[in-house]
């Protein structure tokens, strides 16, 4: 195995989750660096995003895989890194390249989903830090074929969160079918999800509203290039605002990126004859539900998409917005010894924007 010419050492710092559920709590720790195998890379992580999937995973509240039956204790899954050893099998990666990780750790590649655009539904894919360990560890491996190559454009700081928000949003809004000149809502606008949704669709070409609560996140959206903001907390009725501002029509698309039910209730109610709601958000299992009375969806001729994280594709597409100026995500910066604090803040929901963990910090 090829190596770069810096000491790899036996141990890394990282971020572990203790209590899974309800009191959890993440605290750092040493672990062992782990070997890369034939087919793999060995990353040094410079970066990782915080999503609030992470959150979900250390509850436990989803009905999806669970780390500890995976012997997982780190989550996290978007991140970029710096190779610093190859598996003797890897041709298509130099010592010294940038990598990201992606929320799929690996695909198969061989089956009909992988084939037709939907590898991100492969029923062998491997959720990474829910099925192998995640991007809250400072050295991981990941395999070659499966790895992020990351534009010199790029740096770390904006590559990270596009592994997951970035890729998603681009993937959600491509099968939205919005045009140019479209009007979209933002569920969650000002989110760490929906920031970057709204800087897309702004590149699209769509007519951006945002939709979130507080003067924060309102200013936020604005200096994104959201043509309206939405504060539920101060507005009676959303839903007639979003109408009055799309001419009474409604718009063309709602994004829901947001967790919370009322979003998921609302949504249908902010759209035109013929409109979508897309459905990115992920509420505790239970909590809320996507849809209206049949009525709506028959009289308005409604559809309703579920989207989840990007491919391959949608992640180097993203990255080349990104490369060109047009998505930059904001975010709050944490040395990775606050990692433990960042989380308890991405809980709590107070976040403009995503938060980076700094590996150099």
């Amino acid at each position: 195995m090829a190596a770069l010419n810096e000491d790899i050492p036996r141990t890394c710092r990282a971020g572990c989750v203790v209590n899974v559920g309800n009191d959890f709590s993440v605290v750092l720790e040493d672990v062992p660096v782990p070997e890369p195998g034939h087919d793999e890379i060995l990353l040094r992580l410079s970066a990782t995003g915080l999503c609030y999937t992470d959150i979900h995973l250390m509850l436990d509240d989803l009905p999806m895989p669970k780390m500890l039956d995976y012997g997982v204790r780190s989550p996290g899954h978007e991140a970029v890194g710096v190779v610093v050893k190859l598996g003797s099998n890897v041709k298509s990666w130099k010592i010294g390249d940038r990598g990201g990780v992606k929320p799929l750790w690996d695909v198969c590649s061989q089956c009909a989903r992988c084939w037709g655009g939907q590898e991100t539904y492969c029923k062998k894919a491997v959720h990474t830090g829910c099925m192998v360990t995640g991007t809250y560890q400072s050295y991981m491996v990941s395999p070659a074929k499966y790895t992020t190559p990351i534009p010199d454009e790029v740096d770390d700081f904006t590559a990270a969160p596009m592994m997951c928000a970035g890729s998603t949003m681009l993937r959600s809004i491509r099968t939205s079918g919005l045009l140019p000149g479209d009007w979209a809502v933002f569920c969650g606008a000002g989110g760490g999800v929906g920031h970057i949704g709204v800087q897309i669709a702004r590149a699209m070409g769509m007519r951006v509203i945002g939709l979130d609560g507080g003067d924060e996140k309102g200013d936020l959206c604005m200096k994104l290039g959201c043509e309206a903001f939405v504060d539920f907390s101060k507005t009676k009725n959303v839903e007639e605002e979003v109408l009055r501002i799309t001419g009474g029509e409604g718009a063309h698309g709602v994004f829901v990126t947001a967790t919370s039910p009322s979003a998921y209730k609302s949504a249908p109610l902010m759209v035109r004859v013929g409109g979508t709601v897309m459905c990115i958000g992920l509420p505790p299992w239970g909590t809320a539900f996507a849809g209206a009375d049949p009525a709506i969806f028959i009289g308005n001729n409604l559809h309703m998409i579920g989207t989840q994280v990007g491919s391959m594709k949608d992640t180097h597409d993203v990255l080349e917005y990104a490369a060109r100026g047009l998505v930059k995500p904001v975010y709050e910066l944490y040395p990775f010894s606050k990692l433990p604090e960042a989380v308890s803040k991405l809980r709590s929901g107070k976040v403009a924007g995503r938060c980076v963990i700094d590996f150099n910090a």
